[in-house]
């Protein structure tokens, strides 16, 4: 068994603790999301439903009061904070442009795990800003993780072991599946499946405009659409055949959908993703760059 991560108790923070809500008070808490956002929130959900935390061990720091009240009436057992809480860990779940504060003001809590979503950020810029040899790990989820059916790319650090990514991926499972990549893929993955859901949501978009062009209605063609590509998303997971092969099983010679993906191949789809996948790749290593030079 690797040894427990040592719990230390930030300056920033130690005259004060969020009220409880439990009669079990922890003085330093196992998990500080810091982020009240929606990822944030949906981690925070996903790690207590799945018992990955508990809700008196599990801190959320939010500088907005209006979503601090929110989250106060959502996670009633949890700690709510305006500034960052005594934490064996913490997962930043912030905008790219504000880490660099944010792991500023973490940096005497350099020996805890640091898992952060932050698309663009790379682990040797967090490595900089929290000081010392900080236990770094870089996620990239993306927006289905908020119904529990995510897909995360992991990497560590210069001094992540393999208990620490074996810590992320308990974390990250319980909003859905997890893959540990090198990261030097990440920006890829970024593009792939960071990026992902919205092309799917534009195909959806254009095949509702379709279907409202050929006579129907938009309530009815919204829900042929999205039921549709429900389903296919489920034929998917199920990993007994490639899309190939579901492709080819619904696609009789001379028939409907032959004429429709003959339509979309003459309009060139394939390339079409190629170029968006590859300009979003391209993207987030610029991400990458504007934000930490070195």
């Amino acid at each position: 068994m690797p040894e427990p991560i040592p719990r230390l108790i930030p300056p920033i923070c130690s005259k004060v603790m969020a009220a409880r809500h439990s009669s079990t008070i922890y003085d330093v808490l196992d998990l500080m999301i810091i982020g009240g956002g929606k990822m944030g929130q949906a981690l925070a959900q996903g790690m207590l439903s799945a018992k990955v935390v508990k809700a008196e061990a599990l801190g959320i720091v939010e500088v907005s009061e209006a979503l601090r009240a929110d989250l106060t009436q959502r996670f009633p057992r949890c700690s709510v904070s305006e500034h960052p809480l005594p934490a064996s860990s913490t997962i930043i779940a912030v905008k790219p442009g504000d880490i660099e504060r944010v792991a500023a003001s973490l940096k005497s809590e350099s020996k805890q795990r640091v898992l952060s979503i932050a698309a663009g950020v790379s682990t040797a810029a967090l490595e900089v800003w929290l000081g010392g040899r900080p236990l770094v790990i870089r996620a990239m989820p993306n927006t289905p993780a908020m119904h529990g059916i995510g897909m995360t790319a992991l990497c560590g650090g210069r001094y992540v072991g393999e208990s620490d990514i074996e810590w992320a991926k308990s974390l990250m499972s319980a909003v859905g599946k997890v893959a540990v990549v090198k990261e030097s893929q990440i920006d890829a993955i970024t593009a792939v499946s960071g990026s992902g859901p919205a092309y799917v949501f534009l195909v959806a978009e254009a095949m509702i405009e379709a279907a409202v062009a050929e006579g129907l209605s938009w309530e009815l063609a919204s829900e042929l659409v999205t039921q549709t590509i429900y389903g296919a998303g489920a034929m998917l997971a199920d990993g007994s055949q490639s899309p190939t092969i579901l492709r080819q099983n619904v696609t009789s010679p001379g028939g409907t959908t032959a004429a429709a993906l003959a339509a979309l191949e003459e309009s060139a789809l394939r390339a079409a993703f190629a170029k968006a996948v590859t300009r979003a790749k391209q993207r987030s290593a610029e991400i990458t760059a504007e934000l930490f030079k070195h």
